[in-house]
């Protein structure tokens, strides 16, 4: 049989009907009448919408009624949808309905931070605030697992709602449930709502594949139901014949699950063992063997099909004992055997333990704690991923992926993302460790670096006492890491110890670039004037300017643009503001003057005055559309754009300088704008960029580009002419898109 559930709101929905059925205390079902009338004084006027989010809301409680969860929750599922909707806010609630219920619903919106994480292949960077987000999304799991348990249950209920809508919005829903929530609920085991995650988005992506199995799966039904039937009647009474006290039923099979077992396995439809399914649920963990060797001794075993996950639990903590056997007419039926606090961890997950945080410890066993400490774990990431940019994908190996579990030599569990090699467990335990590794151990054998360690494995770490990571560890082609944290650490070696040499690299290119742009200073100043632009490039000294000119973090002809300026206004400009003006006075006919004869040629207003001699400034650039103000030099007025670093430290020190400035209405000139694109390294990665540009018909001035080939990273720099702001944001927006792009930027 197919798993459905059967607790679908009608078409005609009636409130006080389905409050009825509800199979809960008379009290309880008259709080839930009162939410819902609480949401109703809260609507606008509009039925239809009304009725939407009222079926909606019954959906979701009727979901988390199968997980025995309590008043509270069902008064949050039914508040939630209509806080979506902005039909009130977060204080209202907790005006009317006290703290309990408000840090829910809190939770529960802090789970919104989720949607975005559906997009983690495109290679967006994540801003701080989204960083945020995540942890308050994170912490509101642990705080409380009730938020959890109703967003995961309103996305199926949205997704009960999409079959009538338009296939695009259908699909989109079942990607983002089929990657983001069925996994989670699978790593935090709540089998009920994984397997409807998993068979709704399935159907929504796969139309045809689901038809096909579903109609398989019908096509007999009834002969498979009552051999069935016949078997699980067969089971029972040899079970209690032995004294064993067990529940016998047929299973009902997930679409999903056939079909992923098809794909995995290669096999055809006719050809799967467990289309046939029975479960038998025992008292107690002994009562599991017991109830295995009377199965094993009335049929006959198909020995690679066998799994002990009693004593090898999987991952997210799932117990059970999996059997195939040939039954009556030499037909393979899959057994399942579990005790019943096991199928209610498989069933359930955190969901059953909830009361953990009232403080009823009552019952609560090790896998929940497991849980608990595993989504703890998971707020450490930021602190070594934040430097890198590798945020999202480090969260989502932790969040979404399986994990595996390997051993030190005394016993330890040290607990990797799936794929993890030796010296990605190295780095796991210890910094220090990983920097001295020299080759690994897995069973008392030499493994390469390369090996994936499996759960179970028992890993010895072979150490020399001086630390000598090597570059090609962090090389992805090779395969000797797959954590992000273990090439950060890599990374950061390197960074120390390359620091010294690229501060003399540095120190010798700076000075040849000062000589060429006629800026002669003695050795002990330029100290002085680097300590102008620390804030620029996020230095701590001109120390640190000089090692980052020397690792290429820092491009010469951006510094020197800068320090020009910087050089002009520290050692050339006038001491006084009467000298000033003096200057301005000598220069202001030139300036008229030179009006004149561009007039209607006006690119910038200063002042309301136009056709005064402007230039733009080449530490920012500045294109029509952004907003703009003029300082006053000896050659003339610089236009700088609002926010410009450089042209905030000129103003502290001489804000009667500034001149307010708009552009005027008759350029058409295009504006010379610098771009820098960072990417992950591969071939017809430019031919890609610059066919982005050629379609939005911007002139390409110049490229110039460098590869680090230890990191498999480029570094992309185009000078293109653009006439206003809104060319050069498209043109950025469709570049940040481009698979493998981490960052295109203004520079």
């Amino acid at each position: 049989m197919v798993a459905v559930r059967t607790n679908h709101v009608g078409q005609d929905f009636d409130l006080k009907v389905w409050a009825r059925g509800l199979h809960i205390k008379d009290s309880d079902r008259d709080e839930i009448l009162k939410v819902f009338a609480y949401c109703h004084d809260h609507m606008p006027e509009t039925l239809a919408e009304e009725e939407k989010l009222a079926k909606r809301a019954a959906e979701i409680v009727g979901i988390l009624l199968t997980l025995h969860m309590d008043l509270d929750t069902y008064k949050s599922a039914i508040l939630y949808p209509h806080l979506e909707e902005h039909f009130f806010t977060l204080e209202e609630a907790n005006r009317d309905f006290g703290p309990r219920i408000s840090r829910i619903l809190h939770g529960v919106k802090d789970m919104e931070a989720i949607n975005f994480m559906h997009n983690l292949s495109s290679g967006a960077m994540v801003s701080n605030e989204q960083v945020d987000t995540i942890r308050r999304m994170l912490i509101a799991m642990i705080e409380d697992v009730r938020a959890v348990v109703i967003k995961l249950s309103e996305r199926i209920a949205v997704l009960r709602e999409s079959k009538n809508m338009d296939e695009e919005i259908k699909v989109l829903l079942a990607k983002e449930s089929a990657n983001i929530y069925a996994p989670l609920a699978n790593r935090l085991g709540i089998g009920q709502l994984k397997w409807e995650l998993e068979d709704l988005s399935f159907r929504y992506l796969q139309p045809e594949t689901y038809r096909q199995i579903a109609s398989l799966l019908d096509e007999k039904r009834i002969d498979r139901e009552n051999y069935i039937n016949n078997f699980v009647e067969e089971l029972s009474q040899a079970l209690k014949r032995a004294g064993v006290e067990a529940s016998v039923y047929g299973r009902p099979k997930h679409i999903y699950s056939i079909w992923r077992k098809m794909q995995k396995k290669h096999l055809a439809f006719s050809q799967l063992y467990d289309v046939r399914a029975v479960r038998v649920i025992v008292k107690h963990v002994r009562d599991c063997y017991a109830a295995l060797g009377i199965v094993h001794t009335r049929y006959h075993l198909i020995q690679r099909e066998f799994d002990d996950y009693i004593a090898n639990p999987k991952p997210n903590g799932y117990q059970s004992i999996h059997t195939v056997v040939l039954g009556p007419e030499g037909k393979a039926v899959e057994i399942q055997i579990r005790s019943e606090s096991m199928h209610k961890n498989a069933e359930l997950g955190v969901a059953a333990h909830w009361k953990y945080k009232e403080g009823d410890t009552q019952g609560i066993n090790s896998e929940y704690e497991k849980r608990i400490a595993w989504l703890r774990k998971i707020l450490s990431w930021q602190e070594n991923m934040m430097e890198s940019g590798a945020i999202v994908e480090d969260f989502k190996n932790q969040v979404f992926e399986d994990r595996v579990y390997v051993f030190t030599p005394k016993g330890d569990v040290v607990d990797l993302p799936a794929g993890a090699t030796p010296l990605d467990m190295a780095y796991q335990i210890h910094t220090a460790l990983g920097h001295r590794c020299t080759g690994a151990k897995v069973g008392g054998s030499i493994v390469p670096f390369t090996y994936r360690l499996q759960t179970g494995d028992q890993v010895e770490i072979i150490t020399q006492k001086e630390e000598n990571p090597s570059r090609d560890w962090m090389n992805p082609s090779y395969g000797y890491i797959a954590t992000s944290k273990a090439r950060n650490k890599i990374a950061a070696w390197f960074k120390r110890q390359d620091r010294d040499k690229n501060i003399e690299e540095g120190r010798a290119l700076l000075q040849k670039s000062m000589e060429q742009h006629g800026i002669k200073l003695e050795r002990s100043e330029i100290p002085e004037l680097l300590n102008e632009v620390l804030n620029k490039y996020n230095a701590r000294d001109h120390k640190d300017i000089y090692a980052k000119l020397g690792s290429g973090d820092i491009r010469i002809n951006q510094l020197m643009n800068f320090l020009e300026e910087k050089f002009k206004e520290k050692y050339d400009a006038p001491d006084n503001t009467e000298e000033l003006q003096k200057t301005i006075e000598q220069n202001q006919q030139q300036w008229l003057n030179s009006a004149r004869q561009a007039k209607g040629k006006s690119q910038v207003m200063v002042n309301g005055v136009g056709n005064l001699v402007t230039h733009m400034a080449r530490c920012c650039h500045p294109v029509r559309g952004d907003d703009i103000v003029g300082f006053i030099t000896h050659s003339g007025i610089t236009i700088h754009r609002r926010g410009c670093d450089q042209l905030k430290l000129m103003v502290q020190k001489s804000p009667e300088r500034l001149v307010e400035a708009e552009w005027g209405e008759n350029y058409s000139q295009g504006y010379a704008v610098t771009i820098v694109i960072e990417a992950n390294d591969r071939s017809g990665l430019l031919r890609d960029i610059t066919t982005i540009i050629a379609n939005e018909r911007i002139n390409v001035l110049g490229v110039s580009s460098s590869s680090n080939t230890r990191m498999q990273m480029a570094k992309i720099i185009i000078r293109m002419e653009v006439y206003n702001i809104n060319d050069l944001t498209r043109t950025l927006s469709r570049l940040n898109q481009m698979p493998d792009v981490i960052s295109a930027r203004r520079e």
